[in-house]
């Protein structure tokens, strides 16, 4: 099945290529080379299409049952060194865990899956490590193991499958404002409160609002990361994948649109109220917001992630590949804090005992 990826080699050495986002340009691991990504796209381009192909043959014997893969898993072959990859149905772009050469799956981001965008990174794995580092600093109840260098080395670089939704919003909303005056006559303060019925309506348009499509990413923490600059998007190609995972959407834009609707509502009900003003209270008493969708577009975002396993529960740290933006979720550990603890209270005695002697 060798024939159903390409590996992107260099030209001139045929070492592995990945995008360096600094640089913009895909260079190569062992000879420096670079190359811009539309030399790559047409160096590339018909044995893309051939791998394509393959693909699409392979899923069709797969979809009659002769693959035999229940789990939902497909085998490819390393074109470099022969290995047999296993992945899941939904991955586009990996590594061979063997020869390290960067391996893309162009079937699966063909046709109706095509992007239509991608954000390349920006930030490196080394600037991810680095932002880690200083995420981990000082909270002194982490547990060792987040804090390892080998643990932290295995940040990787994902390409999340978003949904981005244009819209307008249509938007009535109903307050009850007060403002009040007060006056001191002697010892006498008379206040005096008026109240205002307002009302506010208007249009609010958006533009791409992102929704990720993958149902292995946290919407909490997509969410978390925004904004992305959609200024650096670019219309898809396989040549920015190299050098990073990524996958295929598994959540389609109808499942999406109900999250991108109630954000854009939310949004547009704050921005009514924010032109309440120059009053002491505004309370909203009423709301109708109707949401027109447009055709949503597909488009791959940049995400360094590391998730983590700690006393059975799972954890994961995940910083935008463009911005910098980080979230994380940290767990504690029970010994350093109970030694934490124990040395806060033995200080505290300690004090406590001063202060008794003193007196």
């Amino acid at each position: 099945m060798a024939d159903q990826i390409s590996n992107y080699q260099c030209p001139a050495c045929t070492g592995p290529l990945h995008y360096d986002g600094k640089l913009g340009k895909l260079l190569c691991d062992y000879c420096g080379s670079s190359f811009s990504v539309q030399e790559i796209e047409a160096l590339y381009k018909e044995k893309d299409e051939k791998a394509a192909a393959a693909s699409a043959q392979a899923k069709e014997k797969e979809d009659d049952g002769a693959a035999g893969w229940a789990q939902g898993l497909r085998a490819y072959n390393c074109p470099s060194c022969g290995a047999e990859l296993i992945c899941d149905a939904n991955t586009a772009a990996t590594s061979c865990p063997y020869c390290g050469n960067p391996s893309i799956i162009p079937g699966q981001l063909s046709e109706m899956l095509k992007p239509d965008y991608v954000i390349p990174f920006r930030l490196s794995k080394e600037d991810a490590i680095a932002a880690l580092k200083n995420f981990y600093r000082g909270k002194v109840l982490l547990p060792k193991p987040f804090t390892r260098e080998n643990h932290i080395e295995e940040i990787q670089g994902v390409y999340v499958p978003f949904w981005l939704y244009d819209g307008t919003a249509d938007a009535e909303m109903g307050f009850q404002a007060t403002r009040s005056m007060s006056v001191t006559t002697g010892n006498t303060v008379t206040t005096t409160t008026e109240y205002y019925n307002v009302q506010r309506a208007g249009l609010v348009h958006f533009e791409k609002i992102p929704v990720d499509a993958s149902s292995k990413m946290p919407d909490a923490h997509m969410d978390a990361i925004e904004p992305f600059d959609y200024s650096e998007l670019k219309p898809f190609s396989t040549a920015y994948l190299p050098g990073f995972l990524a996958d295929k959407y598994d959540i389609g834009p109808e499942a999406c649109s109900e999250r991108a609707e109630t954000r854009a509502e939310n949004t547009a009900a704050d921005l009514m109220a924010q032109t309440v003003t120059g009053y002491n209270t505004v309370i909203p008493t009423s709301r109708r917001v109707s949401v027109r969708r447009g055709k949503p577009r597909y488009a791959l975002l940049p995400v360094w992630m590391l998730s983590t396993r700690w006393a059975g529960e799972n954890y994961l740290f995940a910083m935008n590949g463009q911005t910098g933006k980080l979230v994380g979720d940290l767990p504690v550990s029970n010994g350093r804090a109970a030694a934490w603890f124990c040395g806060l209270t033995c200080g505290l005695t300690a004090l406590f005992s001063a202060i008794l002697y003193l007196f």
